[in-house]
């Protein structure tokens, strides 16, 4: 099997050095022998096949060494392919010129080949070998090599892309002709030189205003400049409506969620149902999620307590919307810290907790703990659960940072337990907190 692959290699690269039309530069080699066209004109290359070479030309331009700043994602066009079909069928003639409204400047590879020897994504590929004799410091090829295929490929500002192929014969030799047409051309040339084919840098740090996205497929190497016909890279689900300037979903009725992927279908007995999270806050004396739980008071013993309100530190851990449920199961919600006192004595209170309190379930993942504070994309700003804006803030240095991913927010003890934005999957212990209100429904111990 080696060795078949090999000898196949060695007849491509054979065919490609002798019978290659460099035509990346506009110059066209004629062929001593006239071939014909064994049949009329054929129609374009079918959707797979042409997906296909749009797909492979994109994926090998995101792949030039050294990396390109402004290489853009090609798109295909219907037109180009037609000419470059035609071209195909004249057998590697003379090339047709662009119809006169076509005013970009039309560039082509082209090469001849016996029928059979190569598919067009091995001719494709072809081409992109040349770029191993290409000097990109140089600017130019090694001597009696040929790198117009290569460069006319990774032209950066080519934007569009259509090929052609048909079987040529002369007697019963049979070839097959493989053109690509791109548009706007390439290979310009200064004083004689042909130039760069694309600045050199990181993936999309020179795309221009007009191709300010960044498209990646997963068998890309690097970024290419397109249009960004969605600069936010989401979509919205269930008919949900996405605003492309805050890049947040408006849902429908009965749905919620960054991406209104949640089917929201809860009812609030005794609370206030809260839309955007599908959740209940309940009234005063009542717990669950859906506020239907009386609440028998007393309750528990309380942690701390400071300026009249309860705290009470888990011993379990849970993730951030678990950990919501579980304090308004007791009548209680997530602690709000709303001045620096709360924060001083909280603060004190965890790090004494770290090397004291036995803890019934170890299942969390870090030393932090949950307190009450979310982001909201519909208010693009952070708010306490309850609905509140929050006008005092302890976030640790550089903190927040991950608005969008880290959604909720923690007590983080590496930073002194000053506030992290976290992913609210994350399993953290966590702090509810009963207020002065739901205190004095507390009976007296007997």
């Amino acid at each position: 099997m080696k060795v078949k692959q090999m000898l196949a290699c060695q007849v491509l690269a054979l065919a490609f050095s002798f019978l290659g039309s460099s035509l990346g530069e506009i110059r066209i080699h004629q062929q001593h022998e006239k071939l014909s066209p064994v049949a009329p004109l054929q129609r374009a290359l079918g959707l797979k096949e042409s997906f296909l070479l749009l797909s492979l030309h994109n994926k090998l331009r995101s792949r030039v060494h050294p990396p390109a700043a402004n290489m853009q994602r090609m798109d295909w066009s219907d037109k180009l392919a037609h000419l470059a079909q035609d071209r195909a069928a004249s057998c590697l003639g003379k090339a047709l010129p662009p119809p006169a409204h076509q005013a970009q400047h039309i560039s082509w590879n082209a090469l001849l080949l016996p029928e059979g020897v190569a598919t067009f994504t091995d001719v494709v590929e072809l081409w992109f070998r040349e770029g191993q004799s290409y000097d990109y410091h140089a600017a130019q090829c090694l001597e009696n090599a040929t790198c117009s295929h290569y460069t006319q490929l990774v032209w950066a500002t080519s934007s569009r892309l259509g090929c052609g192929k048909h079987i040529c014969a002369k007697g019963q030799e049979r070839r097959e002709a493989f053109v690509c047409a791109y548009s706007p051309g390439g290979n310009w040339e200064m004083n004689g030189k042909t130039i760069v084919p694309y600045k050199k840098g990181a993936w999309c740090s020179l795309c221009t205003s007009g191709l300010s996205g960044c498209f990646k497929s997963w068998d890309h190497s690097g970024g290419l400049c397109e249009v960004p016909r969605n600069p936010c890279r989401m979509s919205c689900r269930n008919n949900g409506q996405l605003n492309m300037s805050s890049c947040h979903c408006k849902c429908l009725p009965g749905y919620t969620g960054r991406y209104c992927q949640v089917k929201c279908s809860i009812q609030c007995f005794h609370g206030k149902f809260k839309e955007e999270e599908c959740s209940c806050l309940c009234d005063i004396g009542y717990g669950g999620a859906e506020c239907g739980t009386k609440i028998q008071f007393p309750f528990h013993a309380c942690d701390l307590r400071i300026d009249g309100d309860c705290f009470m530190v888990s011993s379990e851990a849970d993730t951030y919307y678990g950990a919501k449920l579980k304090c308004q199961e007791k009548g209680a919600v997530l602690a709000q810290i709303k001045n620096q006192k709360v924060q001083d004595i909280l603060a004190f209170y965890l790090g004494r907790l770290e090397t004291t309190n036995e803890v019934t379930d170890t299942d969390f993942e870090t030393r932090n703990f949950w307190i009450g504070l979310t982001y909201k994309t519909s208010k693009d700003s952070f708010r306490w659960d309850t609905g509140g804006q929050y006008s005092f803030t302890s976030f640790a240095f550089g903190q927040p940072n991950n608005q969008g991913f880290g959604n909720c927010v923690e007590l983080q003890a590496s930073a002194a337990f000053n506030w992290n934005d976290q992913r609210c999957k994350t399993r953290n212990r966590y702090i509810c907190q009963f207020a002065q209100e739901h205190i004095s429904l507390w009976q007296p111990e007997p």
